[in-house]
């Protein structure tokens, strides 16, 4: 024993001084005029060749030091791939994963992720991930706010396979240039690679991240420099048309519809660093359906956008506000009516400078006018810590080619500033808006501050906006107050101040505890446009995460709300009058160890809502048949009682199935039964990638009352085609 613990102690000395060579060097990506074939492998003679990259450090569930179960990695490009293999050396020939679907989180999965900054500008990325079982998922990594979002609805072409060789993970993977957003000029990638071993629950990361960060933060990439990038991309044209076809019937109106809707989508790379797509006639039928929620606050609920057309540089377009307050919600193009056509100009036009144009024509409905949506962003890295962003925003009605004096614009300024030892960040934004007739109380102003090391961080941030700052196209939720009692929507601004503090204390040597979150507080107060308060909401969150990184928690909420208008939380027509309330909610709860093949997660609440009690409570099951399906079972319970006012019981209940035939064929059903909304909901997907990126669809919907009387019911099949010029 005492023999293999020396080994392993020298084994990790000698990583370390290979670790530290390796970043004595400047790291690459070799040119090399060879192809390979992907097929994990590695029998090419080229990876005999190159350099490898080692010395991977601890993540999670800790971040001290080097990582005993090592990977690595070596890559190369020939002017139209990038080549990437590594081997994780894993203690077993085991394997474990969650999913056979394309573009679901690899957090469940033995898994290999690699993050490409390839404008090196620390604002938005690639992310191409790989499970053990050669199952692919790709997404976007963008800034937002203090850190960073990843969004898996954008899709590439490439190429992954594995092979499991004994106690080896072996991947390999090829990456086309082309859907890459380069510049020659600036042959300098981020890059970061990190391994997920679900069977014991680590993460295990390239660079040496604590964390307090999130593991795709770009500002930690290593920095390869790119031999030889080619000036442009050898496949300039892809064009993907499809046709769908859709029937409907309305129950209760006792109405049929079928329908046949060809469309066509186009992209084409201007140069290697920006892109044209375009779309005509689209067709979104084979989006997932968003996950349903009970809303007991009196504004709406953000859900986000999964329309493939707009989410390719979706973080120029998405990230113009704050949270609350967002100038473009790009959910809001086409809710009323079809879209016409859709045309986006978007990437680097020079290695600092980005730009964003984006011009979407919808079509006249019945009674709601053909509207035209027109948006503007440059970003511009003004030094090496701060980067401006400029936006304008148009909403237009029109009428045939011509504009119609109905309109809505937007426009901004944004300042973001990083420190350049990672643990500040600024946002200050500025926006106003333009209508017809509407010259005053149309601005609005923000400016936050993000602090944050290992076991400490903090921020606080103000925001006001003007009860004239109109966007039609962005998400304001609380700018529109409803008075359940006159019916009526009285628009209203505020100021916001917000303030959090978080302390974690970590147990390296800890037999049973991995960390203890000691304080998690967070205050959010708004006054209203007289600057009386009008609302303080009070967060409290302690935590203890177990070594297998299992949870039992507290939550405790407090409101104080001076309520001017009417609300009708029960919807059942009894209005809570304007008044002063102050409640409070406890919430305690437990997450079982993700890494199991049946997780869980409950909670129980219970306090005051406004004059009266609520009782809540919320179990999630989560069963893997691994690799054939993944069952997933949520159930919220909310018991309101407003005393004279009535009492309500409000239930949720989702259910995922997922059925993975191969990495290419899966069928995925959702069902959902919300009493708040009235609605029982299925919706039944069943999806063959019988080519990369060319699918076929079969999807139906079935839509009924919490009675379970049918309202209406659908069936669509859709077919795509990319053809790669």
């Amino acid at each position: 024993m005492l023999k293999t613990t020396n080994m392993k102690q020298c084994y990790i000395f000698l990583i370390t001084i290979c670790g530290f060579n390796i970043y004595a060097q400047e790291s690459n990506i070799k040119y090399i005029d060879t192809k390979i074939e992907v097929d994990g492998k590695f029998s090419e003679s080229v990876w005999q060749q190159l350099p490898e990259h080692t010395g991977f450090f601890n993540y999670l569930p800790t971040d001290i030091g080097l990582a005993e179960n090592q990977t690595s990695v070596k890559l190369f490009h020939n002017g139209e791939y990038l080549y990437v293999c590594a081997i994780y050396n894993d203690t077993t020939e085991r394997t474990q994963v969650s999913t056979l679907k394309r573009d679901v989180s690899i957090v469940f999965s033995d898994a290999f992720i690699m993050v490409l900054d390839t404008q090196n500008q620390e604002q938005n990325g690639y992310l191409f991930a790989v499970n053990s079982l050669g199952n692919q998922t790709d997404g976007l990594v963008g800034r937002s706010g203090g850190g960073y979002d990843l969004s898996f609805s954008w899709n590439a072409v490439w190429e992954a396979k594995t092979k499991l060789n004994g106690n080896k993970k072996q991947y390999e993977i090829a990456i086309p240039l082309k859907a890459l957003n380069f510049n020659k000029d600036n042959a300098v990638f981020g890059v970061q690679f990190y391994v997920r071993d679900i069977k014991n629950n680590s993460w295990t990361i390239h660079t040496n991240v604590k964390r307090n960060y999130a593991n795709l933060d770009l500002r930690f990439n290593e920095k390869f420099t790119v031999e030889n990038l080619p000036d442009k991309s050898i496949s300039k044209f892809a064009v993907t048309p499809s046709i769908t076809t859709s029937y409907q019937n309305d129950v209760i109106e006792n109405i049929d519809d079928t329908n046949i809707k060809p469309s066509l989508d186009a992209q084409y790379n201007v140069t290697s660093s920006l892109k044209l797509d375009a779309t005509i006639n689209p067709d979104f039928s084979q989006i997932d359906v968003d996950q349903q929620v009970t809303n007991l606050t009196r504004f709406s609920v953000f859900f986000p956008e999964r329309r493939n057309f707009f989410l390719e540089n979706s973080d120029l377009f998405s990230n113009l506000g704050v949270d609350g307050v967002n100038p473009f919600y790009s959910r809001r193009i086409g809710v009323n009516s079809d879209i016409q056509f859709g045309l986006k100009l978007s990437g680097n036009i020079a290695p600092k400078t980005r730009i964003g144009l984006l011009n979407v024509q919808s079509d006249k409905e019945e009674d709601i006018a053909s509207q035209n949506y027109g948006v503007f962003v440059g970003e511009q890295q003004l030094s090496e810590n701060i980067t401006a962003t400029a936006y304008l925003i148009n909403r237009q009605e029109t009428d045939g080619f011509e504009f119609v004096n109905d309109y809505n614009r937007v426009t901004g300024l944004n300042l973001n500033y990083k420190s350049n030892n990672n643990k500040w960040l600024g946002l200050a934004n500025f926006g106003k808006s333009f209508n017809d007739g509407v010259s005053e109380k149309n601005n609005f102003y923000h400016a936050g501050i993000w602090y944050n090391k290992r076991g400490f961080e903090w921020s606080a941030a103000v925001k006001s906006i003007a009860k004239n700052y109109i966007t039609d196209l962005g998400f304001t939720p609380r700018v529109s107050n409803y008075d359940a009692i006159n019916d009526i929507v009285v628009r209203e601004g505020y100021t916001q101040a917000t303030a959090r503090v978080e302390h974690e204390k970590f147990y390296e040597n800890h037999k049973n505890l991995n960390s203890f979150r000691i304080l998690n507080y967070s205050n959010n107060t708004y006054f209203d446009e007289k600057g009386k308060l009008n609302q303080s909401s009070h967060f409290f969150n302690s935590a203890l995460f177990f070594k297998d990184l299992s949870a039992v928690y507290y939550v405790y909420t407090h409101d104080f709300v001076d309520l001017k208008y009417g609300f009708d939380p029960l919807s059942n027509g009894n209005a809570l009058q304007p008044d002063s309330y102050s409640y409070g909610l406890l919430k305690v709860g437990y997450n079982s160890a993700n890494n199991q093949k049946f997780r869980y997660r409950v909670n129980l609440q219970k306090g005051n809502y406004y004059s009266g009690k609520r009782t809540s409570g919320g179990v999630y099951l989560n069963y893997q048949l691994l690799p054939f399906a993944n069952l997933e079972v949520f159930h919220d319970i909310n018991a309101i009682d407003l005393n004279e006012l009535g009492k309500e019981t409000f239930h949720l209940t989702r259910f995922t199935g997922q059925v993975f035939f191969n990495n290419r064929l899966n069928w995925t059903t959702y069902v959902q039964y919300n009493t708040q909304r009235d609605n029982f909901n299925i919706n039944s997907r069943l999806q063959w990638e019988y080519k990369p990126l060319s699918y076929i669809y079969f999807v139906v919907s079935d839509n009924y009352n919490q009675d379970i009387r049918r309202q209406n019911w659908g069936v669509a099949f859709k077919m795509n085609y990319r053809f790669d010029f």
